[in-house]
């Protein structure tokens, strides 16, 4: 019999690399604990944000993940990825067109290879992605 683990996924839905996906199962990522760290000088904006990322594991040739991000301002080169914000509250601002997207629980947001972004979180953001 299976049931939930420390991690808050389910027990029977990892094999022995890890990956919470192998075969059906579930996580609980809003109670997920995720480890923080700063955010490195070079990236940090304002604030004293930080950042805690797991890799849950994979599903259909992407890796999957579950990503935070405290208040304050830090910028990024993004990789392709998709994600849902489960948690929180921010800005994402596209450095070479000034875009910016409000994004909140419930938004599934996509991210282009390459792209310089500027994070401002307000609330404490929480997303699960795929890249």
């Amino acid at each position: 019999m299976s049931g939930p683990d420390a991690a808050g996924g389910d027990s029977a839905a990892r094999d022995s690399a890890g990956d919470r996906f192998a075969a059906t199962g579930r996580v609980d990522a809003l109670a997920l604990p995720l480890d923080h760290e700063e955010v490195p000088d070079a990236q940090r904006v304002s604030g004293t944000p930080r950042t805690g990322l797991v890799e849950l594991g994979s599903f259909g040739g992407s890796e999957v993940g579950v990503w935070e991000m405290t208040p304050g301002t830090m910028s990024d080169v993004e990789s392709d990825e998709l994600f849902v914000v489960i948690a929180g509250r921010a800005t994402v601002e596209f450095v070479a067109t000034g875009d910016i997207l409000e994004i909140g629980p419930g938004d599934v947001v996509r991210l282009t290879a390459g792209d310089e972004t500027v994070w401002t979180v307000t609330e404490t953001l929480r997303k699960v992605w795929l890249a």
